[in-house]
């Protein structure tokens, strides 16, 4: 599988068919207003996948961290254990399309050292356009795994070197457009943005079908954001879930940026610190 961070349905199903020791697969279903879908992984997923609920370990106690910050280590290296994650076996995570909860778990396991994790691209709704076989009901338990959490394999910056690298490098904002301009804010109490952020909304990233555009494309598109090689880069949210999202699009496009895993949600928690509207 190597380490590039996408694959495709069909070699995924020829690693699971092949011999044994493929990768561990994790259902990382989730929605903003509905939150971990483990009902409709019961309902069907691939097989032997195994749930990952997002907000209960892919993230930390919600307070003035963010709504989603980074979970604690032990407790991350044990959620991973349970569902089998070891160090020296190839990781696939998944979600019902479009990556964006996928994203949150291939940043962390990248984050927390694993070397081998790769996202599927246009995620359950693709491995069931190819006609490929579901598995209802709870997987059978996993033997445990040996994965251990090593903080550090990928750049993050908290809320000064995110306003640092709004003004000196290229701060995406990968929120909708008008939460960016602060026309609308459905989920935190203040509109608006960083100031000197850039809008560039992950929903740009990926096509219809919820796979990931071209690295061509999403180069181009980046651009027109205002990244370029010579800036450094880093990319908030709302929560630090969707920023994820447009870490992985720059690492295809071929830039390396950091998040800011608080995000809007930690940003405005500190009254002091400034907010930005419109364009």
């Amino acid at each position: 599988m190597g380490s590039r961070p996408l694959i495709s349905v069909a070699e995924l199903d020829g690693l699971l068919r092949g011999r044994a020791g493929g990768p561990t697969v994790l259902d990382v279903r989730w929605e903003l207003a509905g939150g971990a879908q483990r009902d409709r992984y019961l309902a069907g997923h691939i097989p032997d996948a195994r749930f990952v609920d997002l907000d209960a370990e892919l993230a930390g106690t919600p307070g003035p961290g963010g709504r989603h910050p980074l979970p604690d280590r032990v407790a991350f290296q044990g959620a991973m254990q349970a569902a089998g994650v070891g160090d020296r076996r190839a990781v696939v995570v998944y979600d019902a399309a479009n990556s964006m909860a996928a994203a949150r778990a291939w940043w962390l396991l990248r984050y927390f050292g694993h070397p081998q994790v790769a996202v599927l691209d246009g995620g359950l709704a693709a491995w069931v356009d190819a006609r490929l076989p579901l598995e209802a009901g709870e997987s059978p338990p996993p033997a445990a795994g040996d994965f251990c959490a090593r903080p550090g394999g990928m750049a993050v910056v908290d809320a000064a070197g995110a306003a640092a690298l709004a003004q000196q490098g290229a701060l995406l904002d990968a929120r909708a457009a008008e939460r960016f301009r602060g026309e609308a804010e459905p989920v935190d109490p203040v509109a608006g943005h960083i100031p000197g952020a850039r809008s560039r909304p992950t929903a740009l990233n990926v096509q219809p079908s919820g796979r990931f555009s071209d690295p061509g494309a999403l180069r181009e598109g980046f651009e027109a954001a205002g990244v370029t090689a010579d800036l450094e880069v880093g990319a908030y949210c709302g929560s630090g879930i969707t920023a994820s999202h447009q870490v992985l699009a720059l690492e295809l496009a071929g830039y390396r940026a950091a998040l800011y895993p608080g995000s809007w949600s930690e940003w405005i928690a500190d009254p002091s610190r400034p907010v930005a509207t419109g364009p």
